[in-house]
Order: C-alpha cells, then structure tokens, then sequence
C-alpha cells in the first residue's frame, strides 16, 4: 500500500483507516467469496485486497455500491452478484458509529441498502474504523433513511414527530442525493438514541422507508485503529 499512498500525505485519521483495513485481511481467506464494503475506509481494504489479488489470492467479491465495484474491477478483483452466489463468507464494511454493543450507525456513503443487504448474507461481518467511529451511545453522527421519492415529505414528517431534526441529503450539485437503487437519503439527527432497536422497528414500519442505517446483531468483529495498535471486538 506503501507504493500507492505516501504516508507524509495521510493523515492520522487516514493512516488509522488503512491500518485498520490491513488488519482485516486476515479474515480472508484463498477461494471465498467476499463482501466489499463502501466509503472511505472500506476503499482502502478494496485497495489492499486488490494487492493480494496480484499476489495470486484467488476470491470474488460482491461490492455494496457502484463505486465500490468499479475500484474493484480496476484493480482486478473478480466480481460476482447476489443472483451468482447467495452466501457470502465474510465483508470488510466501515461504519459511521459503533456502540459496544457492536450496534452500528452506517449510510454516510449512501450506500446503506446494498450494505445492509449484503451483510444479511454473510457469515462474518468484520467492521473497520478509526477510534473516532467508537461512541458509548449512537446517535451523534445523523442516521441516514433510504426512502422513495414519492413518500419523503411524509416519512420526513413521521420521523420528526419521533424527535429528529431531518433533512434530505444532496449531492456536490445541491440536488437531492440519489442512491443506487434510485431513491433519496434523509439524514436524522435524533441525538443519543436510548432504545436502539424500538427506534430500527419504527423506522422499518414506517410505509416508504426503504431501509434505515441502524445495524443491529449484524457485526461479527469490529477492528478500531487507535494509533498503531489495532484493537479488536468480537459480538
């Protein structure tokens, strides 16, 4: 990775992200099938894995977003599809916040769906942050909804009576944001959020909700880079 990125031009959150990714790549192993996460922490282990790839690992990846599976195919990665092969060994994913419970806030890419998709198929969900993503309560970073356009003004509407500041997240050219599946993102701002899972299951029956950020039950381990040392937890 060295050879890709000078170090004097990353920063320390930046050198803890691939850190972080690095360490991930022991959870993949020869012949797997592995999930790529999205954002930027998940494009390092994307970077990495495409360097073991040219060293002769043999896997297939299934990428959480567009972008993600472009970067991988640049880099060589065989990429295969949810219709190919339903069960997935593990996915390297970064998250936004994390509890320690190893509840997760994830979205902030966009790509939310995808990811909560492909974590639902795999056998082991290995998380990758800097120290920054670690919080003792979620809900300071805002929780992305994935909603269709034709129910936003509503479902914006609903998830404000339950306490949130909401508002719909646009791109660099000031329009809504789109995801890859065509839909919007509202980003909630509730604060620290006491009952996680009655706050998913709200969210989740809430008619034109496609899908919240609340990861919950879904992380195997999550590898914080605190400097140089990793440290690890398992759920």
């Amino acid at each position: 990775m060295a050879s890709d990125l000078g170090k004097n031009d990353l920063g320390k959150s930046d050198l803890e992200k691939e850190a972080a990714a690095r360490a991930s790549l022991k959870f993949v192993k020869d012949g797997q099938v592995v999930g790529l996460g999205t954002g930027s922490t998940a494009a390092y282990f994307i970077k990495l894995l495409g360097d073991e790839v040219k060293r002769g690992l043999r896997i297939r990846g299934i990428p959480t977003s567009v972008r993600s599976g472009e970067l991988a195919a640049s880099l060589g990665i065989q990429l295969t599809t949810l219709d190919e092969c339903q069960e997935i060994a593990v996915t390297v994913d970064g998250a936004d916040e994390v509890d320690p419970q190893l509840r997760l806030i994830k979205g902030g890419g966009g790509a939310l769906l995808r990811e909560k998709i492909v974590a639902s198929a795999t056998k082991q969900l290995v998380i990758v942050a800097d120290e920054s993503k670690q919080v003792p309560v979620l809900g300071k970073f805002p929780l992305p909804v994935e909603v269709i356009k034709f129910a936003q003004a509503l479902v914006a509407k609903e998830i404000t009576a339950l306490g949130a500041e909401v508002s719909v997240r646009t791109g660099p050219d000031g329009k809504p944001f789109v995801t890859d599946e065509h839909n919007h993102i509202l980003d909630c701002r509730f604060g620290e959020i006491p009952d996680v899972e009655g706050l998913a299951r709200k969210l989740s029956d809430m008619p034109g909700v496609v899908e919240h950020g609340l990861f919950i039950g879904m992380a195997s381990v999550v590898l914080f880079a605190r400097g140089s040392e990793i440290v690890e937890l398992k759920s």
